[in-house]
């Protein structure tokens, strides 16, 4: 199950050798300043190719055009994804110059993981986000381009004066070309946010175990005879091919059956995503002194106190720790929290009762959302920085 990754520049990976550092899951994912030389950064400013319009190839079990969910104001190039990923991966973005967007959003633990020093909040993970609806925990972002804005300037966050980052960018010469050639001017607010939005739009997740199933199932035990179309059945060949290569563990199904009926996961966790992109409250962390109010923050109603969108399960189990406050470690507690149908409070979403799950089922819920869940994320490396 190995998807190429075409979208960024193998022009930057052919001429500024060595490659980009590898990502493990201890490693500390920072990009090094100077790393990149000026000669290839030029190179690329009078590239043509780099500068085309295109639209990044989405993975089984995502439907949606995704060229519909490119804003025309902000079209993907090469070039422009390549900044991007380089603004990403830069400490220079941050005021004290030690953290970078992926050190919350860490590539190795499904571009999720952080907790916010201040806020409490953990970092949402950031695959198929080019098809969300709104951005971050309490949806206060309406596009990308505002959640990086936002980011940038959060002292839970990057904690940056924006002005400052963009004086520091533009006496970069590597970062000037770059935004002359992607933007047609020097680095500012809005350019800085559109380049790490466009770079964000390329991450997509999908081709799990319960991708290539749910493509087989219709056509599990059937041959030719049975009727199926002679113009689809090279098409069902590879579906059943890939079934039997990638299949689903026994435990696995049962959990998938769970997901879908006496669990109740899929009544939110629902579509290509896995994810309703609606606001729940689940009763995490109303009990501290000052809880977190969620939702009610941006909308200022009080049923939406307590309310934090529901996150994708897509790769779930490379994302912990879990819920908008971290605070579950493992996603047997995740479960256990459901099976108990949340915690009391006024506003606990109506959607919630205890399930009466047995040890086994909870196990085999789990299998699932491990085994199941886990699919292909764009494969990225720590980019060379100017």
């Amino acid at each position: 199950m190995t998807r190429l990754f075409t979208l960024l520049l193998p022009f930057f990976l052919a001429a500024c050798a060595p490659e980009g550092q590898a990502l493990a899951n201890d490693s500390f994912p920072l990009g090094m300043p100077g790393s990149l030389p000026l000669e290839g950064i030029r190179k690329m400013a009078k590239t043509p190719a780099l500068h085309t319009a295109f639209v990044p190839e989405a993975p089984l079990g995502i439907t949606t055009p995704l060229a519909t969910r490119i804003p025309s104001d902000n079209p993907l190039t090469r070039a422009k994804v390549e900044l991007g990923l380089q603004l990403f991966f830069d400490p220079r973005l941050s005021a004290g110059g030690a953290l970078a967007c992926a050190s919350c959003h860490h590539p190795a633990r499904g571009w999720a993981g952080g907790v916010g020093r201040a806020s409490g909040r953990s970092a949402p993970a950031l695959p198929n986000r080019l098809l969300g609806t709104t951005h971050g925990w309490d949806g206060r972002s309406a596009t990308l381009e505002e959640q990086a804005l936002a980011a940038l300037g959060s002292p839970d966050e990057l904690g940056a004066v924006p002005e400052e980052t963009v004086t520091r960018l533009n006496a970069i010469e590597g970062y000037r070309l770059q935004f002359e050639a992607v933007f047609g001017g020097p680095a500012n607010t809005e350019r800085i946010a559109k380049a790490i939005a466009a770079f964000e739009r390329t991450l997509t997740n999908g081709n799990s175990k319960h991708d290539i199933y749910a493509r087989a199932q219709p056509i599990l035990g059937r041959t030719p005879e049975d009727g199926l179309e002679p113009r689809l059945m090279d098409a069902d060949r590879a579906a059943l091919a890939a079934e039997a290569k990638n299949r689903l563990s026994a435990a696995a199904l049962r959990g998938r059956e769970l997901f879908l009926g006496k669990a109740r996961c899929s009544t939110c966790h629902a579509g290509e995503n896995l994810s309703d992109e609606e606001f729940h409250n689940l009763g995490i962390g109303l009990e501290a002194k000052e809880p977190d109010l969620g939702r009610s923050l941006v909308t200022k109603r009080a049923e939406d106190q307590g309310a934090f969108k529901t996150p994708s399960l897509r790769s779930v189990a490379l994302t912990a720790p879990y819920l908008h406050d971290g605070s579950r470690a493992s996603l047997r507690e995740v479960v256990e929290h459901y099976d108990r149908g949340g915690t009391p409070n006024p506003w606990l979403a109506p959607e919630l009762a205890p399930l009466g799950l047995s040890a086994e089922e909870k196990q085999d819920l789990v299998t699932f959302l491990e085994e199941g869940l886990t699919g292909e994320t764009t494969p990225v490396t720590v980019p060379r920085l100017p």
